[in-house]
């Protein structure tokens, strides 16, 4: 991770900034409810099959890292294929392993006599949010950088059909789309072990495993496209109609083949990939109507902060959440814990609470990212 001070280019459209700012601020939100009562079902992922707000965040990101690799491959796209693989490289190994740095923090557990151990690695999840970010960035930018658009195409329907065969071939007979016998949690299981992946499901299963990123690679590819059209004729009236028609017809194509091969986000099928690319590209088309043309700033900072630093913003998110968890109070009860219960179930009981913790959490965040962006500093991981 390396820390670079500089002013944003003027040619970067300020509603992809608000675009990956509402994101984080909803990823932030989804990741951290407040505890003593459950959050609305719309800010909980769906257990299984369906879809919910939570589960349009992860996917946004990646429509997001699309957006912006559609800027930065243009600088790259005709530097020696050495220089560009360095580079590509160089970041997918940052990225990932700030992801499993993540998952292994605070590195030291804390028995009951209060002796400090190592946390063992053979208890690590290996894959996880940032790393999937990592390797769908990596097998993108590879696409990008030898092929055309038309080509990227063609692979991400390669990529979405096949995982779909993938999924039947290798799962379970009669049980291919279970958690316990979907292919996978099957390759999961055998090549990462119980001890390296997600163990807070009913049973051990990873919703960011090795065979699902392979369809989340076409989320990137879909904001890609989309961040290079939206360069070309984004500010107007035809690039936002075709957005919106395009968006349409994603989601009217996956709404269809969720008939036969159900929406699933821990799964990443097929269809889940097409309505969240669809309605990421609805999304994308309102913000550039009301940012871009009609030049409506009302409350548009605030996400912009979080758009300036969203994968540090976010990696400071987890890792402080983390930490508030760990310290304890009198009362028997973590400070995260506390204040949710004792501050805010009190004055908001139920749900309004839950999430009136979260969003205060996201005014924290965001506080380190006004902070940051009032220096100037601007970190890219």
């Amino acid at each position: 991770m390396k820390e670079k001070i500089f002013q944003p280019k003027p040619g970067r459209f300020l509603s992809l900034d608000v675009f990956r700012g509402l994101t984080i601020a909803l990823m932030i939100i989804v990741n951290t409810p407040g505890t003593g009562a459950g959050i609305y079902t719309y800010l909980v992922h769906a257990p299984w099959f369906g879809f919910t707000l939570a589960d349009l965040v992860f996917p946004s990101f990646l429509f997001a890292v699309g957006n912006a690799m559609s800027f930065s491959m243009r600088k790259i796209k005709h530097l020696p294929a050495g220089t560009v693989w360095k580079k590509i490289i160089r970041r997918t190994l940052i990225i990932f392993l700030l992801g499993y740095l993540m998952y292994w923090f605070p590195f030291f557990n804390i028995d009951t006599q209060g002796h400090w151990t190592l946390k063992p690695l053979a208890e690590t999840r290996i894959m996880g949010v940032l790393q999937r970010i990592a390797l769908c960035y990596f097998f993108a930018a590879v696409i990008f950088y030898y092929w055309s658009e038309k080509t990227a195409l063609i692979i991400s329907a390669g990529i979405l059909t096949g995982y779909w065969g993938i999924l039947y071939l290798f799962g379970q007979p009669g049980a291919e789309l279970t958690m316990a016998g979907n292919a996978v949690t099957r390759l999961d299981l055998s090549v990462l072990g119980t001890g390296h992946i997600y163990r807070k499901d009913s049973i051990p299963f990873d919703p960011e495993g090795i065979l699902s990123t392979l369809p989340a690679i076409v989320n990137v590819i879909g904001g890609y496209i989309a961040g290079t059209f939206i360069q070309k004729k984004g500010k107007s009236y035809e690039g936002i109609a075709k957005l919106l028609m395009a968006g349409f017809l994603l989601v009217c194509l996956g709404l269809w083949w969720d008939l036969i091969f159900p929406i699933s986000k821990k799964l990443w099928t097929g269809p889940f990939v097409l309505c969240t690319v669809g309605l990421d590209l609805s999304i994308m088309a309102v913000l550039i109507y009301v940012i871009e043309i009609r030049k409506i700033k009302v409350g548009i900072k605030f996400f912009d902060i979080f758009g300036k630093n969203p994968l540090f913003i976010y990696l400071f998110s987890e890792l402080f959440y983390v930490i508030l968890r760990m310290i304890p109070t009198g009362s028997g009860l973590d400070i995260f814990e506390w204040v949710s219960e004792r501050v805010f179930q009190r004055v908001l009981p139920g749900p309004p609470g839950a999430l009136a913790t979260a969003l205060a959490f996201v005014l924290l965040c965001w506080s380190l990212g006004w902070w940051l962006d009032k220096k100037r500093i601007y970190i890219k991981i």
